[in-house]
């Protein structure tokens, strides 16, 4: 008798436990952000977004790990395609009206970004703008930066961060 009700208990939370897996993923794959809710958001939570459009997009092993000691890192993730990305975000208040990022943060993360954390793509993310130097300076470190223009389009689900930037490394191991 008790091995019965113990087999039926596990049975029932093998079942809940698949259940919730499965409806983690279909809320995953419906995450939405608006711009005006990543304004909104602390610059911690705004971290957390971020890690979260990586998993809905396919990164299961995304992770949050900024803060103090981070290294230039505040989100760690590997694509579908096992591609290593460090990203580094910046959340500004007043969006595009709040300051530029500016090429020290690009330099920061870029110095511990391939040596560090095994980077294949190094990616600076912000609600708000670059300085003018930005780019340049990205393009030469082989950095990307995703800015107000791409957030929204990324943020609204349409298509993976992946598709959005120019210039992205071959998929690891030839997938």
């Amino acid at each position: 008798m008790l091995s019965t009700a113990a087999t039926v208990g596990g049975a029932m939370w093998v079942h809940r436990f698949q259940q919730r897996r499965a409806w983690d993923r279909v809320r995953r794959q419906a995450l939405r952000y608006g711009l005006p809710e990543l304004d909104a958001l602390h610059h911690r939570d705004f971290e957390y977004a971020i890690r979260d459009l990586m998993r809905r997009d396919g990164c299961t092993d995304a992770r949050q790990i900024g803060g103090a000691g981070d290294n230039g890192a505040d989100v760690l993730a590997t694509d579908p395609l096992g591609r290593t990305w460090v990203i580094q975000v910046k959340h500004r208040k007043d969006g595009d009206r709040g300051s530029a990022v500016g090429t020290p943060d690009l330099q920061r993360v870029n110095g511990t970004a391939r040596q560090l954390y095994g980077a294949d793509i190094v990616l600076v993310v912000t609600n708000g703008r670059f300085s003018t130097r930005c780019a340049p300076l990205a393009a030469q470190l082989r950095m990307h930066l995703a800015d107000r223009r791409v957030l929204p389009t990324w943020a609204s689900g349409g298509r993976p961060l992946w598709e959005l930037l120019p210039k992205i490394p071959a998929p690891r191991d030839g997938r």
